[in-house]
């Protein structure tokens, strides 16, 4: 029997009222990624998160596993920062360096930095091999392994253990430097970077972000703690809320150590892991039909989706846009050259964004400047401070203007000067 079936398509408005299938969290993230692997998620791009808490759009991007830098060059904005190779050979043999026979060396620095007075003079170490069959089975070991140190006593180094975190309901496979467990049962984190400390000081910038990624680190051990206490029926391991940042001396090849406190790190990245359990929630805001699928072409790699259509997709998701951005998201590029098309404040900096209260456009803030305060209504305090510093620029400019001076009597012409020279001689 043959069957006819209309192939005319069928209406917009037909397909707004029919109802959508419930899908879950993971169909829907898939279904924004497109038909690709999503890219995992390590504690560099949680640390990106913490730093900026308030980016919808790397919170969406990251949770759905968006390759971000191939969407970046798919918009004509690609990010060209990374590491040297130079700057990562250099990285790689300092720290085999420190971690030279069994750790030794930073479980001293971590008796000193990080122990208590309790401590007992760090011997040899043990060091467990952590090998295993996958990141799964890794971090199963690097479990096991943690809860027999713990037990156990002494000092023991993990050199590269993996640790599983929980991110929006699927696990992220994080694997920090090293880990030390006290002899008292504290498990702490260490940060072996490449970047000098000079006279036992470093880079603030830099500490900072070693600082954040070292409390993702940590949160990924109270995880691990909590399982372990769970499964064990005892009090869950402590985890240490400081961190061991090792670092070149001096531009030297030796190790110089410093603790880092992770505190306020710690609070930060776990509200920002709050807010990405509920991307399902920014997801859902999303217009009918909004992907990042960038449609690769045979070989995986060459976006064939019009730019257009993906620059569509990534402003219908609000980005917070700092000058912060350009060295930790590989869409700040784009980020930036959005923000300075709309002529936004938030290219000028967090700084200046927070001190300008509701003007959000350089237009709102020249008005603002120049303009006069409006009578009857209560002054804007950023108003007020645009229009006083208008006016100290204009008096110290007036100040600063030269005075105008006598201009110099015209040299006589040369047929006067040579009767004067005549005269004179007679």
């Amino acid at each position: 029997m043959n069957v006819f079936r209309d192939s005319r398509p069928e209406p917009a408005a037909a397909r707004a009222a029919r109802p959508r299938p419930a899908t879950g969290l993971r169909a829907r993230l898939a279904e924004l990624r497109g038909p690709v692997p999503p890219r995992p998620l390590d504690a560099r791009a949680l640390a990106a998160l913490a730093a900026n808490p308030g980016c919808r759009r790397r919170a969406l991007l990251d949770g759905a596993g968006v390759d971000k830098a191939g969407l970046a060059r798919a918009l004509g904005s690609p990010a060209p920062f990374g590491q040297s190779q130079f700057a990562i050979a250099r990285g790689h043999s300092f720290e085999a360096r420190v971690k030279a026979d069994g750790g030794a060396e930073l479980v001293r620095l971590a008796r000193e930095q990080l122990g208590g007075a309790a401590d007992p003079e760090p011997g040899p170490a043990a060091t467990p091999d952590l090998s295993a069959a996958g990141p799964q089975g890794r971090a199963a070991r690097t479990a096991l392994e943690l809860r027999e140190a713990a037990a156990r006593g002494g000092w023991t180094f993990l050199d590269h253990p993996m640790l599983a975190l929980d991110v929006a309901g699927s696990p992220a496979y994080l694997e920090p430097d090293a880990v030390v467990v006290h002899p008292d049962g504290l498990w702490s984190v260490i940060e072996i970077k490449s970047f000098p400390m000079i006279d036992g000081a470093a880079d603030t910038a830099k500490v900072g972000a070693a600082a954040r990624q070292a409390a993702v680190y940590a949160l990924a051990l109270e995880q691990v703690a909590r399982h372990t206490a769970e499964e064990a029926a005892r009090p869950a391991p402590r985890v240490g809320e400081r961190a061991l940042l090792v670092c070149p001396k001096d531009f030297s090849n030796l190790p110089a150590a410093a603790p880092v406190d992770l505190r306020k790190q710690l609070a930060t990245t776990r509200r920002q892991l709050g807010r990405l359990t509920r991307v399902d929630e920014l997801a859902a805001a999303l217009p009918e039909g909004t992907t990042f699928d960038l449609r690769l072409a045979d070989d995986g790699k060459t976006a064939t989706r019009p730019a257009e259509e993906l620059a569509e997709a990534v402003e219908s998701v609000g980005a917070a846009y700092a000058p912060e951005c350009l060295a930790a998201c590989e869409l700040a590029f784009h980020c930036r050259g959005r923000a300075r098309e709309a002529d936004l404040v938030e290219s000028l900096g967090r700084g200046v964004r927070g001190e300008l209260g509701g003007l959000r456009t350089v237009g709102e803030v020249l008005a603002a400047a120049s303009g006069a305060a409006d009578d009857g209504q209560e002054p804007d305090p950023a108003a007020e401070a645009l229009r006083r510093a208008a006016a100290l620029r204009a008096e110290a400019l007036a100040a600063a203007r030269p005075t105008p001076s006598v201009p110099a009597p015209a040299p006589p012409p040369a047929a006067e000067r040579d009767a004067r020279g005549e005269t004179e001689c007679r």
